[in-house]
């Protein structure tokens, strides 16, 4: 498959503003057309001048065209990087709708394989490092590319000998950019790749503090962000020290047109084949010839980080999509869910190896196993977190991956041990179960999961912010207003990943009698660590190493599944008869 070029990626972002960069272009050039008049006025002025004129009425006349001409310059520039910074922002706006929908359409084990600080520095940092490519390249670039151009042919018209010494300088200077270009060579790479090094060790620390702080491991973990950002310095001052010296001297001799227009043209004077008036012009005109181009120049830079830049985001929007339908050709038939010898590779590395896996609609099914077993792996795919390598998920009879992936989400209802809240109200976050909720339908979710009560007694009730990742609620309170929000969905399947990982055993009984709530007349898949509370479960499954080692009831696993029987034994001994009474199980639960 061809590689999209980074334009057509640009004008696919635009959008309907793509035609805004082209009215920036043709201003910035009228633009030029008006810049280009002041240096003819000044040079017919001195050439008045020099033949004697001293008619004030004349000079006057001519300094106000000068000056209508350089207001006309200004306004048409002031429209041109307007334009251009209008469709510049609905690019970058369009980059990062792109890729927050992306995010949501591809595996989530393509997400997970780079670090959060990595996504971050992507769609924040330098989608908005950009905005001073497009907004000021499009127009400013065209027209300190213009000018000279236009300025040249004119000198050219007078003389072509004068035309071509303005060059001398020029091409000294670009000998010292060559150079310039050689050395920076991997420059900008390089620090791009120790920038997101230092972003991902910078997430890191900030995420982990918390057991920074409890093992004593300050001064070595922050020794590595140490190291990071000084191997970042590094990259810049090496890249600066390659290339301040050539940089120098292009910077010295590029705009020094007068080393070759000065002397040729006194010589072309002093022969009689170039007359005093156009020498004057030409030495007018030769003034203001490369000092654009220097301008222009210097956002070469910024030109040769667009492949960089874009590069970063369009290889996540090129990353394959999960393949699904945009509409339903066949409705599922309930809401069985079926595994039929399903294998899934992470990182190179095959996790499941043939899964086999029946679930009726309305059972309640556990599933367990030893940690790193595949457990919360086999949740994810059923859960169309990811799509399996071969093998078929089928709900409702119908292949999952033959189904619109909106509506299959809409089926199912996940609730992870580590559920994500957002910065926002408790009652925004349960909303987020249902497009459209009113009010009054989040609380009686809330009332359904009995939240309710301890939702009012927050500083704010149901507008109580919850802070970063709902850092400012206990882990209870997070996964309490999880279950909730999941019971708003409705939907016909409820995956629970250990639902009451984060509660205590004073409040796992209240947790318990959320989730009995939330699954009454729906299909329970629950991932259990605490295998007492689904010991009435209608079917569990034992996973070891990938695969399916056992399945069937507490009684019958207790018996034929050594397995299973070793981790009910360890579970047992774990508990002190205090917290056993405590934990309820899930049917029981519903019947409190």
């Amino acid at each position: 498959m061809k590689k999209r070029s980074v334009l057509s990626w640009i004008l696919e972002f635009a959008g309907r503003k793509k035609s805004f960069f082209a009215g920036s272009v043709v201003l910035a050039m009228f633009g030029v057309a008006a810049s280009f008049v002041p240096y003819v006025i000044i040079a017919k002025i001195v050439e008045q001048l020099l033949l004697g004129n001293k008619d004030f009425s004349f000079y006057l006349k001519e300094v106000l065209f000068m000056g209508l001409f350089w207001v006309i310059r200004a306004t048409l520039h002031s429209f041109s990087t307007s334009l251009s910074h209008v469709a510049t922002f609905t690019v970058l706006g369009g980059i990062r709708t792109q890729l927050c929908e992306k995010l949501s359409k591809i595996p989530l084990g393509s997400v997970l394989d780079d670090n959060s600080g990595s996504y971050k520095n992507i769609i924040v940092e330098r989608v908005d490092s950009m905005e001073t490519t497009l907004a000021h390249i499009v127009p400013e670039f065209t027209a300190n590319i213009l000018l000279p151009i236009a300025m040249f042919i004119y000198i050219i018209s007078i003389d072509w000998r004068v035309g071509l010494a303005n060059f001398v300088g020029a091409i000294i200077g670009l000998v010292f950019m060559v150079i310039m270009f050689i050395r920076s060579q991997g420059g900008f790479a390089l620090s791009v790749e120790k920038t997101k090094k230092l972003n991902d060790t910078a997430v890191e620390y900030i995420n982990g503090i918390e057991v920074i702080k409890a093992f004593g491991k300050t001064g070595s973990s922050y020794e590595k962000f140490v190291i990071a950002a000084r191997e970042g310095a590094d990259v810049f001052i090496n890249w600066m020290r390659r290339c301040i010296w050539p940089q120098s001297g292009m910077m010295a001799f590029l705009p020094a047109t007068f080393l070759g227009v000065l002397p040729v043209g006194l010589l072309l004077v002093k022969n009689g084949s170039l007359a005093a008036g156009d020498f004057i012009t030409c030495i007018i005109l030769s003034a203001g010839l490369i000092t654009p181009l220097v301008v222009a120049f210097t956002y070469m830079d910024d030109l040769m980080k667009v492949g960089s830049i874009f590069g970063e985001a369009t290889e996540i929007l090129e990353r394959k999509d999960m393949v699904r339908p945009k509409e339903i050709t066949k409705a599922p038939v309930g809401s069985d869910i079926t595994l039929k010898d399903v294998h899934f590779t992470y990182k190179e590395a095959e996790v499941l190896h043939g899964i086999n896996m029946e679930i009726k609609q309305g059972e309640v099914v556990a599933i367990v196993g030893p940690s790193g077993s595949g457990k919360s792996t086999v949740a994810r795919l059923i859960d169309s977190l990811w799509d399996v390598d071969s093998g078929m998920i089928t709900f409702g009879g119908i292949n999952i991956q033959n189904l619109p992936l909106n509506y299959y989400m809409n089926q199912i209802a996940y609730v992870a041990q580590d559920n994500f809240l957002f910065d926002m109200s408790v009652k925004e976050n349960i909303r987020l179960g249902k497009k459209g909720a009113t009010d009054e339908d989040v609380i009686n979710a809330a009332k359904a999961t009995g939240c309710h009560e301890f939702i009012l007694g927050l500083e704010n009730g149901y507008d109580t912010i919850v802070g970063g990742a709902g850092g400012h609620l206990s882990g209870g309170e997070r996964q309490r207003i999880c279950i909730a929000r999941a019971m708003l969905k409705d939907a016909p399947v409820v995956i629970l990943d250990e639902a009451t990982a984060y509660t205590d055993p004073e409040n796992e009984a209240i947790v318990q009698e959320s989730v009995a709530k939330l699954i009454k007349g729906r299909t329970l898949i629950v991932i259990a660590h605490r295998l007492s509370t689904i010991v009435d479960a209608d079917k569990i499954f034992v996973i070891n190493d990938g695969k399916v080692e056992a399945c069937g009831t507490q009684e019958e696993l207790l018996k034929s599944c050594e397995l299973y029987k070793k981790m009910w034994e360890a579970h047992s001994m774990a508990k002190d008869e205090d917290e056993e009474a405590k934990t309820v199980s899930l049917k029981e639960a519903a019947n409190v």
